[in-house]
């Protein structure tokens, strides 16, 4: 008989849908069948069962956060169960000790993670059996019964294995030790509180750090620019002066000059050039990619995007989504037509459809090469109408159809004209416009609408007119902008590469940087949870616990996406067998010896000057949770600090919801201004609030249950 083990519950369920089957306690028996004569069960972790033993579990004094008592160096690392789930690791266990189980089919999800989570609770049961891998990219029930025609070997797999777990424990030991010591010595300098640290997550608080640091360090140029109208008989347009391609002048004098010369004067078109653009249809999504497009397009977070793609997983109506590649492979391009067909029976896509192109012999799409352990995202044959989903699912399903349809568009062509105008034989004018040639693939793909067509007049070169207005237009050069959520995701790929254009395998070699398609919204969503970063209308920014952070750290190692994005390379080569993996523990444990001795080396060089060092205490310890800030303003109950937030004490008895944020624009409430806000008082002057590229220092009030900020002099 043969045992099953999936990854979760549901997973477990749609696993054995196929076939006539009877749930039991943590498990399902499913009877016998063409594929499992003697029947089989099926049962699941609930995610990760086990996890890494704490240090106290290696060495008892290792418990006790001491300077003395790193590094932290474990000679062999070891799992245990999560007590929260130790009875559906005995189902588990009992299962696979039964003697009828002769067989068990790793049926994890298909990468390095669900790799690991399935092999580790086989390793703690301590049973040794034949075993085999189910490896799917969709949970339609024809890929589950291809699935299970076509077991991978145990050793197919087993180097991802090794790979997840050199991660996991390289993850441990850098996070441990670099946690440690950083809060250790940040404690002496006056703050209270846990400063995680962790091989992917700091360098990418890094990237938001420094580019805040960019902001703060900015200085604003005014500059003036100078703006004619013209008439070239009943032709009209618009134009800005530019001298060798600069168009910016630094003197507002001279801008004056230049507008009052040009004054009703006399203007000549002296010169058009036209370029021809033609655009192919965007790649089909990777996990990535989708993220940042619903990011940019719906303002969904990486982590909400990921969870809703997950559940259209699920549902068995797209592909596994946790893909790294934007490619598929001969067979899942033959099924395209069929899957368009049925789409086309919808009113979303019913003028969309049928498509002009097949895609089956394209290699920007169809590439057999370009395809890792999984192919792009795309709608299985098992499809839905997005109408009957729910509005997120609706809005990420839909993006996921539009992008395989638009892969079977033509190419979009627009033609870019510039326009040379030159007034009495001196002053240059430039305009620019471009016009849509072929819509293609843009029919398909909602286009911001920022990026309308900006026509120009019908004029030819040597066309005579006049100036018929003319104006100066004062501006400052802008800083760098901070980054949103999708862009994070985006430079994590690339660590830290700042590239726009979609199609980075044209840029790296290959897709080496912080973290894996798979964690990069895990690591997002940490840095907010821990205090990090704040997101404020999908813009993040740095808190001065990240910044106190990163200032520490410096531009050591640790820091490093580089760094980083190398680790990632070699752990892929392990991966796929061609690097060891005892090597990469060895490295990774002097890594960890160098991250402490920085550490103790540089303390006495930090300086965290125009940061709020005095509010970086612990917010959900014994010492502040439960501590009275004042009376409820609302009830008159106890408004008492509940980690994030400070919370009326009558909420449970009489509903009383009201509350008062801890952290406003990236600034600690403490309890004592809770206190006066509660009172009706005023706050201490905040210093450093931050608004867009502004930064304020505000008194608070509350009025009328709302905070409002006093000025000085106000």
């Amino acid at each position: 008989m043969i045992l099953i083990i999936a990854e979760k519950p549901d997973q477990g369920k749609t696993l054995s849908s196929p076939f006539k089957n009877s749930k039991k306690d943590g498990y399902i028996e499913i009877e016998p069948n063409h594929l499992f004569p003697e029947g089989a069960y099926c049962t699941w972790a609930i995610g990760h069962l086990t996890s890494l033993s704490a240090p106290e579990a290696y060495h008892p004094q290792w418990k006790k956060w001491t300077l003395a008592s790193l590094p932290i160096l474990p000679e062999k690392f070891q799992y245990e169960v999560t007590k929260s789930k130790y009875k559906q690791f005995q189902v588990i266990k009992t299962l696979l000790k039964k003697p009828e189980v002769t067989q068990i089919i790793h049926a994890g999800d298909a990468g390095r993670e669900g790799e690991l989570i399935i092999r580790n609770i086989i390793q703690l049961s301590g049973v040794r059996k034949p075993m085999k891998r189910l490896w799917i990219s969709s949970l339609t029930p024809k890929a589950i019964l291809q699935g299970f025609q076509n077991l991978k070997r145990d050793e197919d797999t087993l180097h991802l294995y090794y790979e997840a777990y050199s991660r996991a424990c390289a993850d441990w030991l850098v996070g441990m030790n670099a946690s440690r010591v950083y809060s250790i010595l940040l404690k002496q300098q006056g703050m209270n509180d846990v400063f995680s640290a962790g091989r992917v997550q700091t360098p990418t608080l890094a990237l938001i750090v420094n580019r805040e640091n960019e902001i703060d360090n900015f200085k604003a140029e005014t500059f003036w620019e100078v703006l004619a109208h013209f008439d070239m008989d009943g032709k009209v347009y618009s134009g800005k002066w530019s001298q060798n391609g600069e168009s910016r002048i630094k003197d507002a004098e001279l801008a004056e000059k230049i507008a009052a010369f040009c004054r009703n004067k006399h203007a000549q078109v002296k010169h058009i050039e036209k370029e021809r653009k033609e655009y192919q249809p965007p790649l089909l999504f990777n996990l990535s990619s989708l993220q940042a497009a619903a990011n940019q397009a719906f303002k969904y977070s990486p982590k909400k995007t990921l969870d809703i793609a997950q559940s259209l997983y699920q549902k068995g109506i797209i592909s596994y989504p946790r893909s790294d590649s934007n490619y598929v492979g001969k067979g899942e391009a033959e099924a395209f037509p069929a899957i368009l067909k049925k789409l086309s029976a919808f009113n979303a896509y019913s003028d969309l459809l049928p498509a002009p192109n097949s895609i089956l012999h394209n290699r920007r799409f169809v590439n057999e090469s370009k395809v890792t352990d999984h192919y792009a995202i795309i709608p299985t044959e098992q499809v839905r109408d997005p109408e009957k989903l729910n509005s997120d699912e609706n809005k990420i399903y839909d993006m996921i159809i539009r992008r395989l349809i638009s892969a079977h568009y033509e190419s979009a062509i627009f033609d870019y004209s510039t326009l040379t105008t030159i007034v009495e034989q001196r002053a240059e004018f430039i305009t620019k416009g471009k016009q849509q040639i072929r819509e293609g693939w843009r029919k398909v793909i909602y286009i911001n609408k920022e990026d309308d067509d900006v026509l120009l007049p019908a004029v030819a070169e040597k066309d005579e007119g006049y100036v018929s207005g003319v104006q100066t237009k004062e501006g400052k050069t802008q800083p760098p902008k901070r980054y949103t959520e999708g862009q994070l995701i985006t430079l994590m790929k690339t660590a830290g590469k700042h590239l726009d254009n979609e199609e980075l395998e044209k840029v790296l070699s290959k897709t080496e940087g912080l973290g894996t398609e798979a964690t990069r919204a895990g690591i997002i969503t940490m840095l907010k949870d821990r205090k990090y970063i704040q997101v404020v209308k999908n813009t993040v920014y740095p808190t001065d616990k990240g910044k106190v952070l990163i200032k520490a750290i410096g531009s050591q190692i640790l820091s490093s996406p580089e760094m980083t994005a190398k680790w990632e390379q070699r752990l892929a080569e392990i991966g796929e067998g061609k690097a060891s993996p005892a090597a990469f523990m060895e490295q990774t444990k002097k890594l960890s010896e160098k991250i402490v001795s920085d550490a103790l080396s540089l303390q006495s060089s930090w300086d965290f000057k125009g940061m709020d060092t005095e509010g970086i205490q612990r917010t959900t310890t014994k010492y502040s949770m439960g501590k009275k800030a004042g009376a409820c303003v609302k009830c008159g109950g106890s408004m008492v600090d509940k980690g994030d937030f400070y919370g009326c004490s009558n909420y449970k008895s009489s509903k009383c919801s009201f509350t008062i944020s801890k952290l406003l624009l990236g600034k600690k409430i403490s309890l004592a201004n809770a206190g006066k806000l509660l009172k009706g008082e005023q706050t201490n002057l905040i210093k450093g609030f931050k608004k867009d590229t502004k930064t304020f220092d505000a008194r608070l009030q509350l009025e009328d249950g709302k905070l409002k900020f006093i000025f000085p002099n106000s």
